[in-house]
């Protein structure tokens, strides 16, 4: 009987990322590392979903954390889910540096710290799945559509932060294209989480399933795509 596939899930003790990591364990039989920073809500998380899943203590930030993921041995699965949201309101003439600074330390530099980490186990993994959570915030498409209900939300440091995001999403893609990694980013909608408020109109089950259904795609699926729950994104 072979062994189950390891995921691994940063951002996953609540919201989108626990309930990625749920789907994972419960509908696909994976084991799954529970990534957070706070290592006690890991562990409550962790505890939450059963036997399936282990709680990682992993601050994407950090340097010495991350590096702690080169002692895995075998990953199938990698979701970057981390991710924060800074602003609140502010024009993009307004949007402090600083701010700027902070949201891509997380949504961009914790991606390709953590990804270029987990890269060796990935390769020893006969169908390797990288998934990057964007945002429709991200899409250049939508933004530069005035008629587009994104076009309403000038949010500088989150949305340029979610197409950069994409562009490292293609970068990883066409490096590894021809292994059996493959690498897409997940758009999720509008999920009702911490980030917002609880805002959003969509659970965080539903922008869970676009991330889980590529996290688990066949070795004919596409890589380096931006897809949402119903097909393709809009770069």
């Amino acid at each position: 009987m072979s062994e189950p596939r390891v995921a691994l899930v940063t951002g996953a003790n609540k919201g989108i990322g626990f309930q990625i990591a749920k789907l994972l364990g419960t509908r696909h039989g994976m084991k799954v590392l529970i990534g957070a920073r706070d290592a006690g809500r890991g562990a409550e998380a962790a505890a939450a979903l059963g036997d399936f899943a282990t709680a990682v203590s992993l601050d994407v930030t950090d340097a010495d954390s991350v590096a702690g993921l080169g002692a895995l041995e075998r990953l199938d699965v990698l979701v970057n889910n981390a991710g924060v949201l800074l602003e609140r309101g502010a024009p993009p003439s307004g949007t402090p540096v600083e701010l700027l600074r902070h949201t891509f330390e997380t949504n961009v530099h914790g991606v390709v710290a953590v990804t270029n980490a987990t890269l060796p186990a990935l390769r020893r993994s006969d169908a390797g799945r990288i998934v990057n959570l964007s945002s429709g915030l991200g899409s250049l498409a939508f933004n530069t559509d005035p008629s587009h209900v994104y076009a309403q939300n000038p949010l500088l440091a989150y949305n340029a932060s979610k197409s950069a995001l994409n562009a490292v999403t293609v970068a990883y893609a066409n490096e590894l294209r021809g292994t059996h990694i493959k690498v897409n980013a997940a758009d999720p909608g509008y999920c009702a989480t911490d980030m917002n408020g609880h805002a959003g109109p969509r659970t965080p089950a539903q922008g869970a399933a676009a991330a889980v259904r590529l996290a688990t795609l066949p070795a004919d699926g596409p890589t380096g795509g931006f897809f949402d729950e119903d097909g393709p994104v809009p770069w």
